[in-house]
C-alpha cells in the first residue's frame, strides 16, 4: 500500500471516429488495401476496443513515466476510461497531470474537465490538512464507490468504500418498474427474480465498510415488493421468504 498524499482521479472522454470500410473489388489486385481504424463509441464492443487502444496510449506510457520520471512512489489503476493515479509527492502529481494531457492530445483524446481532479488523499491527508487549517480530505468516486479517508475503531487509518447513493437509487427505481410490470406473476417466480437481483448487487457491493448500504438496499427492496403485492387482488402471505444474501421476508 502506497502512503500517497495526492491522488489524481480522471476520466478520458470518448474520441470521435468515423466508421469507413470497403472491400476490394477484385482479390487478385496488387493495390494495397487502405483501411481506417474505427471505434464504435458506446457500442457493445466499445469497452474492449477502448481497452486495447488505451493500453498503448496510456498504460505503457504511464508505466514508463513511473519508472523514469517519478521521484516517489506511484500507483496506477485503470478500468476502461476511468483511472486513478496515486502519488507520494504533489510535484509528481502535477507534472504527471500536465504531461498526461499532452500525451492524450497526441491521439485526439482529452480529459473530462468535471471529473478530473487532483486531491490530497491518503494516510496523512487529514493530519496535513488540519495543520494548514483546512477541512476533511476530499472524497472521490471510482467504479460505483465513494472512497473516503476514515479510521477504524482503534483509530488506525483505513479507506472507507461506500456505494454511490445515486447508483443505488437508480437500481431501486429499475427494480420498482420491473415489479410493477410483473405484478401479477406468481409470487415464487417474483421471489426467484428478486433473489438473483439482490445476490448480484451484494456480490459487487459487499466490501468492508459498506454494510450500512447493503442493509438499506435490502430494506428498500423488501418494502418495494411488499407495496407491489398489496396492489394485487390477493395480499402477500405472512412470512413469504426469498433466500438471498440475507433473505427477503414479507410481513
Amino acid at each position: 500500500m502506497v502512503n500517497n498524499s495526492f491522488t489524481c482521479a480522471a476520466r478520458i472522454l470518448p474520441f470521435k471516429t468515423q466508421v469507413e470500410h470497403s472491400q476490394p473489388s477484385a482479390p487478385a489486385t496488387n493495390h494495397p488495401i487502405e483501411g481506417e481504424v474505427a471505434f464504435c463509441v458506446r457500442g457493445v464492443i466499445s469497452p474492449l476496443l477502448a481497452n486495447l487502444y488505451l493500453h498503448y496510449v496510456f498504460d505503457l506510457w504511464a508505466e514508463r513515466w513511473r519508472r523514469r520520471e517519478a521521484a516517489g512512489n506511484m500507483i496506477i489503476v485503470r478500468y476502461a476510461d476511468d483511472l486513478i493515479v496515486g502519488f507520494e509527492h504533489e510535484t509528481d502529481a502535477r507534472r504527471f497531470l500536465d504531461e498526461m494531457r499532452k500525451r492524450l492530445q497526441e491521439f485526439a483524446l482529452s480529459l473530462h474537465s468535471e471529473k478530473t481532479r487532483l486531491i490530497e488523499f491518503g494516510r496523512f491527508a487529514a493530519e496535513n490538512r488540519k495543520r494548514r487549517g483546512l477541512g476533511k480530505p476530499e472524497t472521490f468516486t471510482f467504479l460505483g464507490f465513494i472512497f473516503i479517508c476514515s479510521k477504524t475503531r482503534r483509530g488506525k487509518f483505513q479507506i472507507k468504500r461506500k456505494s454511490r447513493r445515486d447508483r443505488m437509487q437508480a437500481k431501486l427505481q429499475a427494480i420498482k418498474q420491473e415489479l410493477r410490470r410483473s405484478m401479477h406473476q406468481p409470487i415464487p417466480q417474483q421471489g426467484r427474480w428478486l433473489q438473483q437481483v439482490v445476490t448480484g448487487y451484494f456480490n459487487y457491493h459487499a466490501v468492508p465498510t459498506n454494510s450500512s448500504t447493503l442493509t438499506a438496499f435490502l430494506f428498500h427492496v423488501t418494502n418495494l415488493w411488499r407495496r407491489t403485492l398489496r396492489q394485487r387482488s390477493q395480499k402477500a402471505r405472512l412470512g413469504t421468504r426469498v433466500n438471498g444474501p440475507k433473505g427477503l421476508i414479507l410481513r
